[in-house]
């Protein structure tokens, strides 16, 4: 075939054209999936079906929290009936016609949304309102119902270490291979947040074809890529949800927090922190907003403060104990080593007094008395092993016990917001007195021997120490889940595990018998229960903003300890006026099942410490303690 030499550009042009539309043809066909999936879009609906959460339930299998059924409603803008009776509409829903326009007209040009596509129109609706909204559904087309749970509690208890939901924020939504989206819901404080992967169960999903309209004609691919949802793992806590009622009713009107942890095991058998809230208010309802608001404004009580865990509180006189063990341990002192006290102590340029008591002979009679003049001595001793110019050297020396038993480092406890408590360093002394000229000595910190100065403890490390002394020696890291209801899962080996601290077991016994005598002859008398041998110590911690705080720390019984605990009341008095009393009855509670002083009951629970007739002035002066406090303090004379 012969062409004429003007021809040919022509058919390059032709041939290169359509190569140029075969080639294009094959990528929107065959190689690029951008128009099939805007295709599927436009014909099909994913529709999420949500799981039940898991529940959690104490240790007797009594409920903590349950599903409460709540409700969004989704719209397809396609399929909206404009005829409707909008008025109707909102009445049902109980909402003006400002937030129907809005909810309606959102901005449909953003990727997220597609007119023939699903839409939440309005979410968190409460079974209530949804029940009168259902009955007229029918003239209201374009609308669809989407269940979902949020959670509800059987009781009132617990709320800082059950914990809340809270709706899934765009950070953890946009992570990589995220199981969340928008309107998720997931644990945001407590056992909720800590056990959100085994509690949120597995979404299920479903596809649904529709026409060009929106209308549904059935189910994708025969269901063949449906799944269905699967329920979260019920979780079982240590609680005891009694004695955890229980000691909520002790602390009615009262600041402070109450720990009680089973020796042996570690495990939690109450965390009360007072004030507290009702947990149902922050249960994802219309209301949350307005309740959540209303409890962080509290800036008198804070009821959101776990103060088990978060507040940081001075010991006082219950570190005496502790003191002993590493003392005798060190070599620094000897069971039966007695001091004298004449009302005060005084060494060098340090004095400070103490109260009339007999002659503290040996460890046993100084912790019974609670001895301010032997556990200066002590802790002198101590600090001055290494010679009075090496006070760093003695101060390492405790440091380094302390951290064994648990202080100046978080717990470990398996809800957030533990606190680390204060243990001060020779650096942080260092520091401290640097513009002063003089180099620290034992006399500038003589106060932490009675549990004082710049020291700080959680009620949980409190706690912590008690189990460690019930023990002989060891303690398991406190925690909150005892287990699963599915066998298949187990608990972390670290909640199993016995940590060991450096202190040889024949140390335990003077102390342990100090402690016992406490309680039948000394400071923890008003403890003391017929039948139950307790072994605790009593301290009031000086607050100098207000009225001194009142602390004690047992464990019952002596030879086969079920419990210890720690009770920490502030603004009380003294350790054995409150504080004491108050563990006394929640060991009786616990060990016996009920307790036989109705008289002292009474008048742990009628007790008012939060005088919430004061004018607000003085409120503020009452309110000391707080989650930075670690300004110093000196013990009260006991």
């Amino acid at each position: 075939m012969n062409f004429d030499s003007r021809q040919i550009p022509i058919l390059i042009t032709f041939f290169l054209s359509s190569f140029l539309l075969l080639y294009k043809l094959i990528d929107l066909q065959l190689l690029n999936s951008t128009y099939k999936q805007l295709a599927e879009k436009t014909v099909l609906d994913k529709r999420i079906e949500y799981p039940s959460r898991g529940n959690i339930v104490d240790r007797n299998g009594d409920l903590l929290t349950y599903n409460k059924p709540i409700y969004d409603l989704e719209m397809i803008y396609k399929n909206i009936d404009w005829d409707m009776d909008t008025t109707l509409f909102c009445e049902l829903l109980e909402i003006d016609k400002a937030t129907f326009e809005k909810n309606i007209n959102i901005n449909w040009k953003d990727k997220r949304y597609h007119k023939s596509l699903p839409t939440t129109f309005l979410s968190k609706i409460s079974p209530e309102k949804y029940s009168k909204f259902q009955e007229q559904l029918f003239r209201f087309p374009g609308f669809y119902p989407v269940t979902k749970n949020i959670r509800a509690y059987p009781h009132n208890s617990a709320p800082h270490v059950l914990g809340y939901l809270g709706e899934a924020d765009l950070y953890l939504i946009n992570k990589n291979d995220s199981e969340y989206s928008r309107g998720d819901y997931i644990g945001k404080s407590g056992l909720e947040k800590q056990y959100e992967k085994q509690l949120r169960g597995t979404k299920g999903v479903k596809f649904l074809m529709r026409d060009n309209v929106g209308r549904e004609v059935s189910s994708f691919n025969e269901g063949k890529l449906d799944s269905l949802s699967r329920e979260g793992t019920d979780l079982v806590s240590t609680l005891d949800l009694e004695l955890q009622k229980y000691c909520e009713d002790l602390m009615t009107n009262k600041r402070g927090s109450i720990v009680a942890i089973e020796p042996a095991t570690g495990e939690i058998l109450s965390m009360v922190s007072s004030p507290n809230y009702d947990p149902n208010q922050l249960n994802l309802d219309e209301d949350r907003g307005k309740a959540f608001k209303k409890l962080m404004s509290d800036k008198i009580q804070k009821p959101l403060l776990d103060r088990s865990i978060s507040a940081k509180y001075p010991p006082g006189s219950i570190f005496k104990p502790v003191l002993s063990l590493i003392s005798l341990q060190e070599g620094v002192f000897r069971p039966n080593q007695s001091v004298s006290c004449y009302g005060h102590y005084e060494y060098r340029t340090f004095k400070f007094g103490c109260h009339q008591h007999t002659p503290a002979n040996n460890v046993k009679s100084a912790i019974m008395h609670s001895c301010n003049s032997y556990f200066f001595e002590m802790v002198r001793k101590l600090i001055e092993k290494e010679g009075y110019s090496s006070p760093e050297i003695g101060l390492n020396i405790l440091r380094t016990h302390l951290h064994d038993f648990g202080l100046g480092r978080p717990l470990g406890i398996d809800i957030s917001n533990e606190n680390a408590g204060f243990v001060p360093t020779p650096e942080y002394y260092d520091n401290l007195y640097r513009n002063s000229g003089a180099n620290w000595k034992s006399t500038y910190i003589m106060s932490i021997g009675i549990g004082q100065g710049e020291l700080d403890l959680t009620t949980l490390q409190m706690a912590n120490l008690a189990a460690i002394i019930a023990n002989r020696g060891y303690y398991i890291t406190p925690h909150l889940i005892k287990g699963y209801t599915n066998n298949k899962l187990t608990i972390s080996d670290e909640y199993t595990a016995k940590r060991m601290v450096r202190i040889d077991e024949q140390h335990f016994d003077p102390v342990i018998e100090g402690m016992r005598w406490a309680i039948l002859y000394g400071t923890g008398y008003r403890a003391n229960t017929a039948g139950i041998s307790i072994c605790g110590k009593t301290g009031t911690s000086q607050n100098p903003h207000g009225d001194d705080h009142s602390v004690f720390y047992a464990f019952a019984p002596k030879d086969d300890p079920k419990i210890a605990l720690a009770v920490y009341v502030e603004n009380a008095g003294f350790g054995g006026d409150i504080a004491a009393p108050i563990a006394g009855l929640v060991i009786e509670k616990y060990i016996n099942g009920e307790t036989k002083r109705p008289r002292l009951e009474e008048e742990m629970k009628s007790k008012d410490l939060i005088s919430k007739d004061l004018p607000p002035e003085e409120k503020v002066l009452a309110e000391t303690i707080t989650e930075d406090n670690s300004e110093s303090k000196e013990e009260k004379e006991e």
